[in-house]
């Protein structure tokens, strides 16, 4: 086996340790993760997360993970919190503490000071009988038999399992607020998540005079005239009423020059996709890429039809290209 396939196969045991370590914390979290949905969807105003070292970086994607999904979330350090970072509070805010361990001394130094608040706790925590698991008011069960590295040292699969109870946390309460794609989009104009969410197919389809429609008996000349004019990767097949028949792509002229010795007689119909799947102008780019993509063979065009008649196509460059 040479290093590279050595090495190859030493990171898919990476990743099947931390997959297993997910499914095996699957049934010991998920009572604990839908405690700790009911306990904040209880309570109005943000979520705040703390951790530190490792669990603090968890803590922040999961904080910005429940900002884009509806829930305010806000990262807190516990040792600047006792610094003035408790100005964050709002009384009855709930608490998400993390901690591998659950002997965290600046966590365990906040339990107090937060009751003060009136902050409902929930710890998620690699070891659920520590002395922070039992002072916190729900605790979700994120331990693991064995981290990803070989010496059983590093925070791998313990932290992994840590965020994945925290994206379960996130969708429920994005269940229990009733969120929407219309709400994410909202939440992030920017990105391509956004755009997706926010575009309709019109705003970046191909279209206009230049457009390479072609008639079902154009020969098959004719037709790489129109697509070399117009670099767009195919072409429209239409009549004369401008329905659309079928579409020739790049990869069907390829196909008929290897099937064909004489090519000079083919016609559009002969080599066309027939029935391609279409889409409308008014619907939004996730849902073309949806059909380009969730597909067991992708496409990259898709031609864009208003009613029976075609009027342009949209290319997965476009839904990509700013």
């Amino acid at each position: 086996m040479t290093d590279l396939a050595a090495r190859a196969e030493a990171a898919r045991d990476v990743l099947l340790r931390e997959a297993r370590a997910i499914h095996q914390a699957a049934s010991r979290a998920s009572e604990g993760i839908a405690q700790a949905a009911e306990l904040i969807l209880a309570h109005d105003g943000k979520v705040i997360l703390s951790g530190i070292g490792k669990s603090g970086h968890v803590a922040r994607k999961i904080a910005a993970t429940l900002c884009s999904t509806g829930t305010p979330g806000v990262f807190m350090h516990p040792a600047e919190a006792v610094h003035g970072d408790l100005g964050l509070y709002t009384p009855g805010d709930p608490t998400i503490l993390l901690s591998k361990s659950g002997t965290t001394s600046e966590l365990l130094n906040l339990v107090p000071i937060l009751h003060g608040f009136h902050s409902p706790l929930i710890a998620i925590l690699g070891n659920p009988t520590s002395p922070l698991g039992q002072l916190v008011d729900v605790v979700v069960d994120a331990s693991v038999q064995m981290e990803a590295d070989l010496h059983n040292l590093a925070p791998t699969s313990s932290s992994t399992v840590a965020m994945a109870a925290g994206d379960a946390i996130a969708v429920l309460l994005m269940q229990g607020r009733g969120f929407t794609p219309e709400d994410f989009a909202r939440y992030h104009p920017a990105g391509q998540l956004g755009r997706n969410l926010r575009q309709q197919v019109r705003e970046v389809m191909q279209a206009g005079p230049d457009f390479p429609f072609v008639q079902p008996t154009d020969t098959l000349k004719q037709v790489m005239i129109a697509m070399t004019r117009r670099a767009l990767g195919a072409a429209c097949v239409v009549d004369g009423a401008c329905q659309l028949q079928g579409i020739i792509t790049d990869g069907d002229l390829r196909r008929a020059l290897l099937l064909h010795d004489d090519i000079r007689l083919l016609q559009a119909y002969q080599i066309m996709t027939r029935h391609p799947v279409t889409i409308g102008p008014g619907q939004l780019l996730r849902e073309a890429l949806l059909l380009m993509e969730n597909r067991p063979s992708k496409i990259s065009v898709l031609p864009v039809v208003e009613g029976p008649t075609c009027i342009g196509l949209i290319r997965i460059h476009d839904i990509y290209s700013l």
